[in-house]
């Protein structure tokens, strides 16, 4: 935090006197060399400081985001680096506690001079090719005027009231979108009732040859048919517009927007997957599902025993991230690493600035942003002591981010969200029962994390200002390095040592990504299917005796041990083990070995070869006296030896005919003239 300020000028500008700004403390919390200058009219009045400072080859850090568009500009224009921005306005200063700001705004500041990794790009192509799908004249009109702009055809779903145009601009058809798949670019529609208009519709448009299953294709869709959405939480959908048609300006809106849809489109990989440590599948048989179960989009479909990720319809809701319990899909937008760091950064500012009781507040910027801004506008502002976090959807945030942020002294954490995504908190609430669980359990208090689904501002102003107190938790040093279960297993091992009741073992409920596997010892044979499928490693063998080993810290409670024993005799326990055991393999089952009686090498395990020895032995008729009983207890290079030697060798083929040749023939045939027989008589 503090090379980062250093190496950035800071401008902080109080809005005209509407925030009250302490230039000295500030400088302390920052760690600056000088005493940041206070402006008053930065945007306007002061707008030749801000020329000046761009001019420079210092990077900016400029304390203002209404006025960013301004900023920007200038830089631009200038052909110097863009600034850096951050929002203390909405979020801190403009606050009913006046006097107790400057811990609160020194961290924004110190957050937002944090470098952000960028997240890889993919790109979108368009060549403005439109479907407009709608009912009636409202439709044909709508589609009539895009046409100026786009490739357009349009589809009625009611012809009723619409009359026949004198010129067509537009293709005309009938018909209902059965399915639609795809993205911007490149959808794909199935269309039942699909028919063309007559050309020679007079008072009424008349349709020919409808059909089923007419498929098509489009770079856009502009959906006014006032019916269920074609793809679910459609407004993720990249070129996919679903609009009210009664609403005349969501329409106008949505029209203005979707003619700009032509050409090439950057869009963020919001996510990154690693195939190698998937645990969705082995062999055919399906274990983890989770990423698949939480996509709100369906952009996750199984390839073989892994997944893959269609980056072109992903909208970045990051669920995936939050339940994979690998760390397989990693969200990118930041990565888990930058996020964590970014709190460790805000918090430790805020602590070492004189703050106390720290609440952390996880939000969006389109609903999150929004909510702040109307409190601190028409009501008491933010809590001097909530600080908030903005991501681009919070439903990325996986437990590892939680423990990171209670690890760094967040007394509480709060996680604004959507009442209208409610149907896709269901990851989100995952994570944070699986957080509280372990809170509640090593002994701080309960909720320690909260999910508030709030569209009212007046409504969070209350629950943020009514919170009840917690007991503060004591910032611990860490660094969030390495896979997903190893920044989580680090943190969780630092919050257990300092926690009020510290644990060795802790139950976790079902489906949570840690625990345990139990053998039914009595019913397994050591086939060790198990082993070979488990797709982080977490079951081993042994190769010189017959053992199952377990390592605890690499289970994920997948399952796929479960489902793929022959004997049914694993069973799953999730829990979450502190102790250092639970990083060396354990072992599960063994048996005696069992050396081949020819050679002396071990190749099984003695009660597997006297149990069938026991099933074979006088039962079958290749196994009935003590020459062919050894055989089963040879290893498969002897065994092979020892049935060729036997005198029934299956294996052993029988004395090879003598070759026939031209002499045989003829000898027969003049046997054959000498006694009046066959030729074939004399041929052996």
């Amino acid at each position: 935090m503090v090379s980062n300020m250093k190496k950035a000028k800071l401008l902080v500008c109080n809005c005209e006197r509407t925030m009250e700004l302490d230039a000295a403390k500030l400088k302390t919390a920052l760690q600056l060399s000088d005493e940041p200058i206070i402006y008053t009219n930065l945007c306007r009045n002061q707008i030749e400081s801000y020329e000046k400072a761009v001019s420079g080859d210092t990077p900016l850090l400029v304390a203002c985001t209404q006025e960013a568009p301004l900023f920007r500009e200038i830089a631009e224009e200038a052909s110097q680096t863009v600034p850096t921005f951050a929002n203390i306005r909405e979020r801190a200063g403009w606050c009913e506690s006046k006097s107790a700001l400057s811990p609160k705004i020194a961290a924004l500041l110190a957050e937002a001079a944090l470098p952000v990794t960028p997240a890889g790009l993919t790109t979108l192509v368009s060549e403005g090719v439109c479907l407009v799908y709608g009912a009636g004249q409202a439709a044909l009109e709508a589609a009539e005027q895009l046409s100026s702009r786009l490739s357009v055809s349009l589809i009625l779903t009611d012809t009723s009231d619409v009359v026949p145009p004198t010129t067509v601009n537009v293709p005309i058809y009938r018909g209902r979108i059965k399915r639609a798949t795809g993205t911007l670019g490149r959808f794909e529609i199935t269309v039942d009732d699909y028919a063309p208009a007559v050309p020679s519709s007079k008072s009424e448009l008349a349709f020919v040859m409808p059909r089923d299953g007419a498929i098509s294709s489009c770079d856009v869709i502009f959906d006014m048919s006032g019916e269920t959405p074609l793809f679910p939480s459609a407004g993720r959908r990249d070129g996919y517009f679903h609009i009210d048609p009664n609403h005349p300006a969501s329409v106008a809106k949505a029209m203005f927007e979707i003619s700009d849809f032509v050409g090439e489109f950057e869009k963020p990989l919001y996510v990154t997957y690693d195939a190698d440590i998937c645990a969705h599948g082995r062999s055919g048989k399906v274990g983890c599902t989770n990423c698949l179960d939480n996509c709100p989009v369906s952009a996750i479909e199984p390839d073989g025993d892994t997944v893959k990720i269609d980056h072109g319809i992903c909208g970045g809701c990051g669920n995936c991230n939050a339940v994979c319990p690998t760390g397989a899909v990693s969200y990118a937008y930041p990565n888990r690493t930058g996020l964590i760091q970014r709190i460790q950064t805000l918090i430790s500012t805020y602590l070492g600035a004189g703050g106390s009781n720290p609440i952390l507040l996880f939000h969006d910027e389109r609903h999150g942003s929004a909510l702040i801004s109307a409190v601190a506008r028409f009501g008491r502002g933010l809590p001097v002591n909530v600080l908030p976090v903005s991501v681009f959807t919070v439903t990325q945030i996986g437990h590892e981010v939680l423990a990171g942020a209670f690890a760094s002294g967040v007394q509480d954490i709060l996680i604004l969200a959507s009442p209208e995504h409610a149907d896709e908190l269901v990851a989100l609430d995952s994570q944070v029962i699986l957080i509280n669980t372990i809170m509640e359990g090593i002994g701080y208090e309960s909720a320690r994390a909260t999910v508030i689904q709030e569209n009212d501002p007046d409504a969070l102003e209350t629950t943020l200002y009514d919170r009840p107190a917690n007991m503060p938790l004591s910032p611990l040093a860490f660094d969030a390095i390495g896979s997903k279960r190893d920044i989580a297993r680090t943190i969780f091992g630092k919050l257990n040592e300092a926690a009020p009741n510290p644990q060795e073992i802790l139950a976790l409920p079902s489906g949570t990504p840690y625990g345990r596997i139990h053998i039914n010892t009595e019913g397994c044979t050591l086939c060790l299917a198990c082993v070979g499928s488990c797709p982080v490693g977490a079951l081993s063998d042994n190769p010189d005796l017959p053992q199952v080993r377990f390592t605890e810290q690499a289970c994920v409670q997948c399952g796929l041990c479960k489902t793929t024993c022959p004997e049914s005799v694993i069973s799953l326990e999730p829990r979450y083990n502190f102790t250092p055991s639970a990083l060396s393999a354990e072992l599960l089952n063994e048996e005696e070995p069992f050396n081949c009686v020819r050679c002396g090498k071990i190749f099984g395990t003695k009660a597997t070869v006297e149990r069938v020895v026991a099933e074979l032995k006088g039962k079958h008729w290749m196994f009935q006296t003590d020459e062919q009983i050894q055989v089963i207890q040879m290893c498969d290079d002897c065994r092979v030896e020892a049935m060729s030697e036997m005198s029934d060798d299956p294996f052993k083929s029988g004395e090879r005919p003598r070759v026939r040749t031209t002499d045989d023939y003829l000898a027969a045939e003049d046997m054959a003239r000498k006694t009046g027989k066959k030729p074939e008589d004399f041929l052996n």
